[in-house]
């Protein structure tokens, strides 16, 4: 029987997904598949209306497990048994119809910076550190680093993580929008859930809808993003939340989305 490195709890409407491979959450090859069936069960559970993707111990996720890396340096072996699936799966997390908020504490380099930046929102504990070391050991971030970090922060600052390769502290990060919000020592998990929970009220077919057009926006033409925006529009419109919506606005009370959750694609 494998291991079990990553691991998912439900309470209420929020899951938790946690990377747990001591001390330091390396990330491996086995961590893949585990976390690709996880977003996927998530994805088909209507009662799972939000995710928390935290690391247990002492840190978030320190990056790829460098003992693998002998296994790879013939061409085309990383593809083959490493990145290309990695890439698909962490895609699948950036592309999630729910809402996802990474919960941070200790450091997140390498491949660990590169899955949290999948989520919609980083929330991360005072102490913190962030880095993309890769160029130290001969290679770049490989799942995303280069791009996803450009659309965070901007091409000049991608440049001096990558190139420069030093990490940089939770102020430094906030500052540059690498990283919403700092959270106290230990209070990470309580800040992500409460974030989480928040986004959790939102009707759930508008939400996946814009999530959406937001990663689109740098990838399409205006006329492109016009036109994907009306066909949304016109579906959030005719949406069983629009109906809640407009019912709560005129009774003067708080809309309650929880049980119009909309059809997801493949189910």
């Amino acid at each position: 029987m494998s291991d079990t490195f990553v691991e998912c709890s439900l309470s209420e409407n929020i899951a938790t997904i946690t990377l747990k491979n001591p001390p330091l959450n390396v990330f491996k090859i086995e961590m893949t598949g585990q976390l690709d069936a996880i977003l996927e069960y998530l994805r088909l559970n209507d009662e799972v209306r939000a995710v928390i993707l935290t690391g247990a111990g002492r840190a978030f996720c320190a990056g790829s497990d460098i003992s693998e890396f002998k296994d790879f340096q013939q061409p085309g072996q990383v593809v083959d048994l490493k990145l290309r699936r990695q890439n698909a799966v962490f895609q699948k997390l950036d592309s999630f119809p729910k809402p996802v908020v990474a919960a941070v504490h200790g450091l997140a380099f390498g491949g660990g910076l590169e899955i949290a930046m999948c989520c919609d929102l980083i929330v991360a504990e005072e102490g913190c550190h962030f880095a993309l070391p890769e160029m130290r050991l001969g290679v770049f971030p490989s799942s995303g680093g280069p791009f996803r970090t450009v659309r965070r922060i901007g091409e000049g600052r991608t440049k001096q993580l990558i190139f420069l390769t030093d990490p940089i502290d939770a102020p430094m990060a906030l500052q540059w929008g690498l990283i919403d919000r700092i959270a106290a020592t230990g209070e990470v998990l309580k800040v992500a859930h409460a974030l989480a929970a928040e986004m959790s009220k939102r009707p759930a077919k508008a939400f996946a809808l814009c999530k959406s057009l937001i990663d689109e926006a740098t990838r399409l033409s205006l006329p492109e993003l016009i036109a994907r925006s009306l066909d949304a529009s016109d579906q959030a419109f005719t949406s069983a939340d629009c109906k809640e919506g407009v019912r709560a606005f005129f009774a003067k009370e708080e809309p309650d989305f929880s049980q119009t959750l909309p059809a997801l694609e493949g189910k």
